[in-house]
């Protein structure tokens, strides 16, 4: 997964390189298989958590528009800045499979984007904390949608650079939805009745869960996005396409 995370992930494992580890030859390209799947079952379930915070009424209009246009957009640019290089096995992986630093942290930023999140809203919803539920779901809802939008794209049919978009583009959008998320924790203590919105322990958590986020994510768009995995796909994109 991500916040560029599944993309990222799966560019270290595509399957012409397990198959040519495994048989320990080198192949034609044209016979090198590649993976014939549209949707991964984490994709399907970030399709369900979509689907049900939009049923719920939680998702604004906005993010529902942007979620459409980073389709089409997704689309216009494969189509009209980087189409698909003839071959998948032309565009070789940005990362080592073995790197072991960047699987741990694909999965501390499963955990903290996306796992807790869930479980804090399904805590909101047994202990009544409405506004919690309210603060936190622009961000899961937007991340579901970049999982969900990575599985679709991360295809031979699209280049490197078009999937490198997808969380940068999300990424962008999600830092200012946790913004909002951490203003609403800070200042929002008690819920319309008067009453004081969850337990105290809750309050701390959705405040520390809004702080771990904001500060992964910013991390993530400007420590690892933009000046290391955007210009690794480029380069890697761009050198594949002149040879």
């Amino acid at each position: 997964m991500s916040g560029g995370v599944g993309s990222i992930s799966s560019d270290m494992n595509p399957a012409e390189e397990n198959y040519s580890q495994k048989n320990n030859t080198q192949l034609p390209r044209k016979q090198i298989p590649t993976k014939n799947r549209f949707l991964s079952l984490r994709q399907l379930k970030c399709l369900a958590i979509i689907i049900v915070l939009a049923a719920s009424g939680l998702v604004s209009l906005e993010d529902f528009a942007f979620v459409v246009f980073s389709l089409f957009y997704a689309f216009f640019l494969s189509k009209f800045a980087f189409p698909s290089l003839p071959l998948a096995s032309e565009e070789p992986p940005i990362f080592s499979r073995n790197n072991k630093i960047l699987r741990i942290y694909i999965t501390v930023a499963a955990i903290t984007g996306l796992y807790l999140p869930i479980a804090y809203i399904f805590e909101g919803i047994y202990e009544g904390d409405k506004e919690g539920i309210k603060a936190a779901a622009p961000h899961l809802f937007l991340l579901a949608s970049q999982v969900f939008m990575e599985g679709v794209f991360f295809n031979p049919r699209f280049g490197i650079p078009v999937r490198a978009f997808i969380p940068v583009f999300y990424n962008s959008r999600r830092i200012f939805e946790i913004i909002d998320w951490l203003r609403r924790e800070m200042m929002i203590t008690v819920g319309s009745d008067g009453e004081r919105r969850g337990s105290e322990r809750r309050l701390l958590v959705g405040k520390f869960l809004a702080v771990a986020n904001l500060v992964l994510w910013c991390y993530n768009l400007f420590g690892f996005l933009l000046p290391v995995y955007l210009p690794k796909a480029l380069k890697t994109y761009y050198s594949k396409a002149k040879d």
